[in-house]
């Protein structure tokens, strides 16, 4: 028969491992995620060939969003795009179209990202022509109206071209404004005969 003290030993030894063991395998999961998806970036819905309306308060279309492949992700809400076409419709303007090779909606649907190749198109008017800029990335606000981007930009419309390294836009306003190291040449319109 063993002794008291040997007794207590043995039990302390085995409470030490136990809890030892139990820390061990806190610490260990802690760090492993649930298996139930929702920390992965998979898309839970996939749309091919789709157009999207906006109308305002007069029920006139307001912005036509159009792509042929789109991937919405659960996990921040937000959709991927590719080969998108936005266009912003006022009815005392041309409208402004954007295209990129690929877009990003963020989970509130008012950013868009967009970037590969971007383009905005106004359209022209019997007073000027279409103007026409191009950049790397463009971010729309597309509820006020606004876009920005830090890119090198290049306008042009008509014979005119400009371009620059950053630029606003403002459609509702109509203005677009390079930010820096801006260069162009202005072709002065002709007056009518």
């Amino acid at each position: 028969m063993r002794s008291a003290p040997g007794q207590v030993f043995a039990i302390a030894l085995l409470s030490l491992l136990a809890a030892l063991s139990f820390w061990l395998d806190r610490t260990i999961s802690a760090g492993v995620p649930e298996p139930d998806g929702k920390s992965r970036h998979d898309p839970d819905a996939i749309a091919e060939n789709f157009s999207v309306l906006q109308f305002d308060e007069n029920g006139r279309v307001k912005y036509r969003l159009v792509a042929p492949y789109l991937e919405h992700f659960p996990d921040d809400s937000s959709s991927e795009l590719k080969n998108p076409t936005l266009t912003s419709y006022r009815p005392d303007a041309p409208p402004m179209t954007l295209t990129s090779r690929n877009a990003r909606v963020a989970n509130d649907g008012e950013t868009v990202y967009l970037w590969d190749d971007v383009t905005a198109v106004r359209d022209a008017t019997s007073e000027r022509p279409a103007m026409v800029a191009r950049m790397p990335d463009l971010t729309v606000q597309h509820d006020t109206g606004v876009a920005h981007t830090d890119s090198p930009v290049e306008v042009t419309q008509g014979a005119s071209w400009m371009k620059g390294v950053g630029m606003h836009l403002d459609n509702d306003t109509s203005t677009l404004v390079l930010q820096s190291r801006v260069t162009g040449l202005i072709h002065p319109r002709r007056a009518p005969k």
